[in-house]
């Protein structure tokens, strides 16, 4: 054996139920849902069949399983199927990429009516992969107050439970972000292993690395930058479907990427055939290049290595439409080179797998490889808006104290939770949709701050009045007294 390969797909989209359409809103879940979560589920359900298991490990975090779930979402989903559609039919004769988009959306609109009417999580429970936990709503961890932290992981991997039927042994952190001391809170959990960037390893990632009582595992930048990385990767090839160039009357994208300089009504119109070549030259690239690499670590450690690989899951296929057939292509013939494909669980039961201890410094995936993105000068006044909707929070639990359920301080968790999420200093930060990250941001945390002042002033049947004429929350279940437990929390039981 040359050694073992791990793919780690992360599937993240902030709360966006009930938040309105294009450009942001529910227009964002279901391009990704029909382009990503469909064709990767009927692919994997493919390998499957042919008797292929353990082929990746899958983080998919519990907002996003949240909203996979909901019967809100799911009619909208598959309105959103026959809409496309219909779209591609009013195309015919105009544009070229009509009939294959009819194929994809017939092919989208038979996945989701015969497997996900009933939400992901009857299909998570069947798909050959690792399913990954993670905190409930995509907080980056290393900017929480360490009780709240706490009870963001715990809430999450209850609602895995919830939702898969069992619970996961290894997390995909937000944004991979990690302060020294976080890892005490994961064995506190129970949590086996868990991912950060390689940076944050000096490179050295061809073997876990045990910190404290877990182990981390490094994503190895030189094999997951052949694929993508800030400045380039296989999805920018001159003829891959371009992503930015749309026809306005049908929302559909008719051109290739012909050439990035090019302007959009100068491409070229989008060929399948050649597209479906360069899948075929990109896919024998990256197994070539996940052997050699396998093969300069076994060379320079004197034995079988690992290297993962970590993507969004939603580059394949959303971001980049030939996603899923490279993908396909690749976990097809990666064993066939003699490199052994499985999970992290899978890898890590191997003992010769895990090398030496690491002290782990503070680190992210995000740019620098540091907090910058979350913590920078773009969003100072959201970092401070963190720390009250915290302050804010954990006062109002520790005065109604940790008794009987309470319904109404549920609502304020997860209102706070919300105001949390990295999603919205990402935004801010990146540029993109500044105004809607910010009136998200503030929106959940002054609901913070009106419902914990009206429990505060004791008027009970205004705080519930309040709730009533919110949208419906992601997390029904979870449960505000566990903030009020003892600092080492664990996932409660089901």
């Amino acid at each position: 054996m040359r050694g073992t390969f791990c793919l780690v797909l992360h599937s993240h989209l902030p709360w966006l139920a009930h938040h309105g359409r294009w450009p942001v809103g529910e227009e964002w879940l279901y391009q990704a849902w029909a382009q990503s979560y469909l064709p990767l589920s009927a692919m994997l359900r493919r390998l499957a069949a042919e008797g292929r298991r353990d082929l990746l490990t899958l983080g998919v975090t519990p907002v996003l399983a949240a909203q996979l779930d909901d019967p809100h979402c799911l009619r909208g989903a598959h309105d959103w199927l026959a809409g496309w559609q219909l779209r591609a039919h009013s195309t015919a004769g105009r544009l070229a990429v009509a009939a294959d988009e009819h194929r994809r959306s017939a092919a989208a609109l038979r996945e989701f009516e015969e497997h996900w009417r009933h939400g992901a999580s009857p299909v998570l429970r069947t798909l050959p992969v690792e399913l990954l936990g993670g905190p409930a709503t995509h907080p980056f961890g290393p900017l929480l107050d360490p009780r709240v932290r706490r009870f963001a992981l715990a809430e999450g991997l209850t609602d895995a439970v919830w939702r898969t039927g069992s619970r996961p042994g290894g997390i995909w952190a937000p944004e991979c972000g990690y302060a020294p001391g976080m890892e005490a809170e994961y064995a506190a959990a129970g949590v086996h292993h868990f991912l950060v960037d390689g940076p944050s390893l000096h490179g050295e990632t061809a073997f876990a690395r045990p910190v404290g009582d877990v182990l981390c595992v490094g994503r190895d930048l030189e094999v997951t930058y052949r694929v993508w990385s800030p400045r380039k990767g296989y999805p920018g090839h001159r003829d891959y479907r371009d992503f930015h160039t749309y026809d306005h009357d049908s929302g559909l994208k008719p051109a290739r990427v012909t050439g990035h300089q090019v302007p959009p009504h100068e491409k070229a119109p989008y060929d399948p055939a050649r597209a479906a070549a360069q899948v075929e030259r990109d896919a024998a690239d990256f197994v070539a290049t996940v052997g050699a690499r396998l093969d300069a670590l076994r060379e320079r450690h004197g034995r079988p290595a690992l290297t993962v690989a970590a993507f969004d899951t939603e580059l394949f296929g959303h971001w980049w439409h030939e996603g899923p057939a490279w993908l396909e292509a690749v976990l097809r013939a990666l064993p066939a080179t003699g490199v052994r494909v499985t999970t992290l669980a899978g890898a890590l039961a191997d003992e010769s797998l895990i090398g030496e201890p690491v002290d782990l410094p503070a680190g992210s995936w995000g740019s620098g490889k540091d907090w910058r993105v979350w913590a920078g000068s773009a969003v100072t006044d959201l970092v401070e808006l963190n720390a009250r909707v915290q302050e804010t929070l954990l006062a109002a639990v520790d005065k109604q104290g940790g008794g009987f359920r309470d319904r109404i301080l549920d609502a304020l968790a997860t209102q706070a939770l919300l105001a949390l999420s990295s999603d919205w200093a990402f935004m801010v930060t990146t540029g993109s949709t500044v105004e809607y990250a910010r009136e998200r941001a503030h929106r959940h945390a002054g609901r913070v701050e009106e419902l914990a002042g009206l429990l505060a002033a004791g008027r009970r049947p205004a705080a519930e009045h309040l709730v009533a004429g919110w949208e419906p929350a992601p997390f029904g279940q979870l449960d505000a007294r566990v903030l009020s437990r003892t600092p080492e929390l664990s996932p409660r039981p089901c």
